[in-house]
């Protein structure tokens, strides 16, 4: 059973978003919306009870911050749930950098790059230093860059990732392989 809507729904419900049809959106999020909960849920497995980001105020978020760019040209499903897994992740690291945690520094712990990663109050320095390392990633290698973004923000399994990234599962593993090292590397400051 696929997780994603089917793709056809919601390019069309895009497509008239885009033109301007408000009520487009208004159909498009019930579609959605699970799976936005559940890529907010991946992210927040495990977190402290109480804490001040839950699942929902995450996807809420998200949302809201997708609702107002009417400015962008969105182009299919896959391009949504990119957009969608770039918010939450400056959801998250905007949350971690209001927790008065320090910027990276040279003498930063490694990141474990799995799905199993949580943003504790531990983890938000290492939140804040990937972010850092997939900025400069982005500019050199864009593809990989989204790819951490759709697999380590957003939980999407590797099928899931090469089918928004229109490419091969293959791909997406020698790239998901490469970008662990290049970011273990980065973060550790290059040793």
């Amino acid at each position: 059973m696929p997780l994603l809507p089917p793709a056809h729904q919601v390019t069309q419900l895009l497509v008239r978003w885009r033109e301007g049809d408000r009520r487009a959106l208004d159909e498009l999020m019930p579609l959605v919306y699970e799976e936005l909960r559940r890529l907010a849920a991946h992210y927040m497995r495990g977190e402290r009870p109480g804490h001040t980001l839950q699942t929902s105020a995450l996807v809420n978020e998200a949302y809201l911050r997708l609702a107002a760019h009417e400015e962008i040209q969105w182009q299919d499903r896959a391009h949504f749930f990119d957009v969608a897994a770039q918010a939450m992740r400056r959801i998250l690291v905007d949350h971690a950098r209001r927790r008065g945690n320090q910027k990276r520094g040279g003498g930063a712990p490694r990141v474990a790059l799995d799905e199993a990663l949580i943003v504790s109050a531990e983890r938000v320095a290492e939140v804040v230093a990937l972010d850092d390392a997939l900025a400069r990633l982005a500019e050199i290698a864009p593809r990989k860059s989204q790819l951490v973004e759709l697999r380590f923000f957003g939980g999407l399994s590797i099928e899931e990732a090469a089918e928004v990234l229109g490419v091969s599962p293959g791909t997406v593993m020698r790239d998901w392989t490469f970008v662990k090292a290049w970011l273990r590397r980065e973060i550790a400051g290059g040793e």
